[in-house]
């Protein structure tokens, strides 16, 4: 089975001329073979090794990942990174307060000494990726199945160390195609990442909530930093005797702009797609998973959006957290209309009645894989009702109240100490005095009662009894919200900060075994523990085992497949997408544009709604025509979408031209293609870009910061 899976990964990318070349997110080293050619026919005039290549400089050697779930690219040959405003955000909020509000202001520095460090975010650039799948299933012929899987994880893990270079790199090896193949990805990952320049939250996050995930948009999404490494051009620690990172490549930014059908590139890291999994999974997705996951944080949005209405300070606090919250929520919402639209699940069920006919016809039908959609059955019907649980837990106890946060931290230290565990107990007081500060910095304890009285009797209300702690439902029904709050949060050790001051002090030890008799810490390990023991491990299992029956089943669409172009699912590794600049028709009698300029932004205008509140010098700029040399037909261009398969991850990446030149940055898709994930719609998916000439208009003639062109390689 092993020799015919790994035969099969050689033949699954013959190029099918009906392939709608928007559609997929592909591999670069197989560009030139496979997908090249159909690129230079709409419009790209390179090489495939202009975009990839090893031994000499190329677009790869300009993209990085930006923190841990983010695209950015280099624009400069001093390090000058410019990525999405919503990627940088968590950044722009730590360098905040009141008396600083660089969220509501904006922040630029003027001279490289103004920069701002930002101790844990790095940017990781691709040295190389590799096929490493013979190596990967090297030895496991003839072995069971789960002497198989020590046998791939041990050689994992060898080509790993050999390939890390003591340290110098980082190495991941990563499954495609549900294991049928396997590619290592090499990074050197620099540790010196400065803050230089945000536009206000009014131009990057214009429109708030209410445009996340709309066209028309007029979202300045952008933020610029600059990467800095020692002497020797290699990573470093901070330090103020770094220098500006010298990048082998960095990409010119264009002022010609885009017209309708021009070539368009997206080369980024997207971060996580299912577009072979069975309609089980979607039916599950669209009619439960999504749904209940909306209808939860309808319920924290409502909470903290009312409180961050009222004061600046929670304002600050919460702009992060919130903007996490909501964007999978409006996304998800996208979701299940899409595929409600598309009849998703009758299409996956008309593909698998498709696939029984080849296997029925190929002879390998009973052979092979009657037995996979048996246990497709068999294991789904597990699947529903445990991830429900798991759904519902993580948006309450895991991801919900934040007080539960400091539980988890606590009940660490207080095993380790029960345990006689000093050690242990040293590295959970470390954790807790690294992340405290942090912690208290973004907590405002009236939204957490808050949202504790109403999460709370949301996961006791709506998770089955078999997956509720014995006897919590009818402890807390005892109270009402007014006494939930006065007898169990606001009596919670956790909840003040000079408790946890005595716990990580002298004798602290004796403080920490005092919360055994703390209800809420009692509350949130009673939860826990049936999360950790009847929850997960089922969730876990039956996941390893749909994966398992997975890797069958690809083996036979690649197979059944051999004279088509397949794309692996996004796995936050470097892909290439491809399309053209085009607008659309979300329903019968509208078309949307492809563009908007910032004659939008000030038809939006409404000093009334944060979101919508135009900044003074933007509107005195549009009064006075003052465009420079950025302006159109009488206005400046904000945003364009095109016709590119993204998703998660590619925030933030490259939207190049034909040329290779940057015309845009990518930071969203529209709503209604955001079932993409799953199953793409040429006619409406599109994603969408931040045009680069409105970025050089805010930093030239708003920001005042026109030094930082000066660096660039503009291409008029």
């Amino acid at each position: 089975m092993i020799k015919r899976i790994t035969f099969l990964v050689t033949l699954f990318l013959v190029v099918n001329a009906n392939l709608l070349a928007k559609e997929g997110m592909w591999i670069p080293i197989f560009l030139e073979k496979y997908n090249l050619a159909e690129m230079q026919q709409m419009g790209f005039k390179l090489t495939a090794k202009d975009i990839y290549d090893v031994n000499n400089a190329s677009m790869k050697d300009a993209v990085v990942i930006f923190g841990g779930g983010c695209t950015g690219e280099m624009i400069s040959g001093d390090g000058l990174l410019i990525t999405n405003h919503h990627c940088g955000l968590g950044q722009v909020q730590r360098h905040s307060s009141v008396e600083h509000d660089y969220l509501t202001n904006g922040f630029w520095a003027m001279n490289r000494g103004e920069e701002l460090s930002n101790p844990g975010l790095t940017v990781s650039f691709l040295e190389y990726m590799e096929d490493v799948t013979e190596k990967v299933f090297n030895g496991t012929a003839g072995l069971s199945p789960e002497e198989a899987g020590k046998m791939v994880q041990d050689n994992i893990a060898a080509i790993r160390k050999e390939a890390e270079k003591d340290g110098k790199f980082s190495v991941q090896v990563k499954p495609l195609f549900y294991g049928n193949q396997y590619f290592m990805y090499v990074h050197k990952v620099y540790r010196d990442v400065r803050l230089v320049g945000a536009p206000p939250s009014a131009i990057g996050k214009f429109g708030g909530d209410t445009d996340n995930w709309v066209w028309p948009r007029h979202t300045g999404d952008f933020t610029i930093f600059r990467v800095y490494a020692g002497k020797d051009n290699e990573p470093a620690d901070y330090s103020p005797d770094n220098v500006p990172l010298k990048p082998k490549k960095f990409f010119p930014v264009s002022m010609k702009g885009v017209q309708p059908g021009d070539f368009t590139m997206v080369f980024g890291n997207p971060g996580s797609t299912m577009q072979y999994i069975p309609s089980h999974e979607v039916s599950i997705i669209q009619n439960q998973r999504d749904p209940d996951r909306v209808r939860i944080r309808d319920k924290k949005l409502e909470i903290i959006g009312a409180d961050m209405e009222k004061d600046s300070k929670v304002r600050i606090q919460y702009t992060s957290k919130y903007q996490g919250i909501s964007n999978a929520w409006k996304k998800w919402q996208g979701e299940i209309k899409g595929l409600q639209r598309m009849d998703a699940v009758q299409k996956k069920q008309d593909f698998e009645k498709e696939f029984k006919d080849w296997a029925v016809k190929n002879g390998v039908w009973e052979t092979e894989y009657k037995t996979v959609f048996a246990n497709f059955d068999t294991l789904y019907a597990t699947y529903k009702p445990y991830i429900k649980a798991a759904d519902i837990y993580n948006e309450t106890v895991n991801s919900g109240i934040e007080l539960f946060t400091l539980a988890g931290l606590a009940n660490n230290l207080l095993n380790a100490i029960e345990n006689k565990q000093p050690e242990k107990a040293e590295t959970a007081r470390n954790s807790i005095k690294r992340m405290l500060p942090g912690f208290y910095k973004n907590y405002n304890q009236p939204t957490d009662e808050k949202l504790f009285v109403t999460l709370l009797p949301i996961l006791m209300n709506d998770v089955d009894a078999q997956f509720l702690p014995a006897g919590l439902v009818n402890e807390t029904q005892k109270y009402d919200e007014d006494e939930l709050v006065d007898k169990i949060y606001r009596k919670s050790f956790l909840a003040d900060s000079l408790y946890w001051k005595k716990m990580l002090g002298k004798d602290g030890d004796k403080w920490v075994l005092k919360l055994r008799k703390d209800p809420l810490f009692s509350w949130y390990n009673r939860l826990k523990f049936k999360y950790n023991t009847d929850i997960a491990p089922v969730v876990m299992a039956t996941n390893a085992d749909i994966t398992a029956n997975m890797k069958i089943y690809m083996a036979g669409i690649m197979e059944m497949k051999k004279d088509q172009a397949l794309y692996a699912d996004a796995n936050m590794t470097l892909r290439v997408s491809y399309g053209k600049v085009e607008g659309y028709q979300p329903v019968d009698g509208v078309y949307y544009k492809h563009f908007t300029t910032l004659k939008g932004i000030m038809e939006k205008d409404n000093p009334a709604i944060y979101d919508y509140d135009v900044p003074d010098r933007l509107k005195e700029l549009y009064k006075s025509k003052d465009f420079g040399r950025y302006a159109v037909d009488g206005s400046v261009p904000v945003c364009f979408v095109a016709s590119n398969h993204t998703t998660g991850g590619n925030s933030g990446s490259p939207v190049v031209n034909g040329n290779g030149e940057l015309i845009g940055i990518n930071f969203d898709r529209v709503w209604e293609g955001t079932m993409s994930d799953i199953m793409f719609d040429p006619e409406v998916c599109r994603n969408i870009s931040l045009d680069m000439r409105f970025v050089l208009f805010i930093i030239d003639k708003y920001a005042g910061a026109g030094y930082l062109l000066d660096e660039m390689k503009i291409a008029e």
